[in-house]
């Protein structure tokens, strides 16, 4: 272990720092990083641009954690212990390489948002329990390899925004007309022909949120030009 990442792991166990940033360090295992699993006091991991293939089980030890960031590694697995962090919000897989998520990863009760973009997924790599993550706001799924969504998108009410672009979609379930809250929909990139008639409230929802943006941006515009 480099000596950067030794003083990394020291400063935060001395100084009970919450967050921790190990981005772009070539690190391949996270094992390696000598005392990282005794920090269960930090709440915020950041490993993004490393060169993990893995996440150990002992993930689970670092039972604080809200925020967890694995974006652009070469991760094929996650162990099922990744659904014992229960105060994890934000958790992004980017730009990895799954093609499955482990049994019970849906069993992760204060996730509002998940980041799966750029990975090799499809309807079949997701566990029985996925659309049991009720408290998600914005699920990216884009660039991945999604034929159909599963009807049980529906269950994920809280939804504000939801990522499909560039996948194999060639269909979208009705089910997708139950997510009142959507105020982002990508579906870009896809194979979709026709649109269920349920998704024309979504749409509108969404419509209405953009011009709402529209016209706060503006009015801040004026606003700045203004003496």
């Amino acid at each position: 272990m480099s000596k950067s990442l030794k003083k990394l792991v020291e400063e935060s166990r001395e100084k009970n720092q919450p967050e921790v940033d190990m981005s772009d360090r070539g690190i391949s295992n996270m094992l390696d990083v000598n005392g990282l699993f005794s920090l269960s006091h930090i709440t915020q991991l950041v490993l993004s641009h490393n060169k993990l293939t893995t996440v150990p089980p002992n993930i689970a030890e670092l039972k604080n954690l809200e925020v967890l960031n694995f974006f652009n590694n070469q991760i094929e697995e996650l162990p099922t212990q990744i659904s014992s962090l229960q105060k994890l919000k934000h958790l992004n897989l980017g730009m990895n390489r799954l093609n499955t998520l482990p049994r019970g990863f849906g069993s992760l009760p204060a996730l509002e948002v998940l980041d799966l973009t750029y990975n090799n997924l499809n309807e079949n790599s997701l566990p029985g329990n996925f659309f049991y993550l009720t408290t998600l706001r914005a699920l990216y799924l884009s660039d991945n390899d999604f034929e159909i969504l599963p009807p049980d998108i529906g269950k994920l009410t809280k939804l504000q925004i939801l990522s499909l672009r560039d996948n194999d979609l060639i269909s979208l379930p009705k089910e997708i007309g139950e997510l009142t809250q959507l105020k982002e929909l990508h579906i870009q990139g896809n194979r979709l022909t026709v649109l269920p008639p349920e998704l024309a409230s979504t749409a509108d929802t969404c419509r209405r949120t953009q011009n709402r943006r529209r016209k706060i941006m503006t009015n801040r515009k004026r606003s700045a030009g203004n003496p």
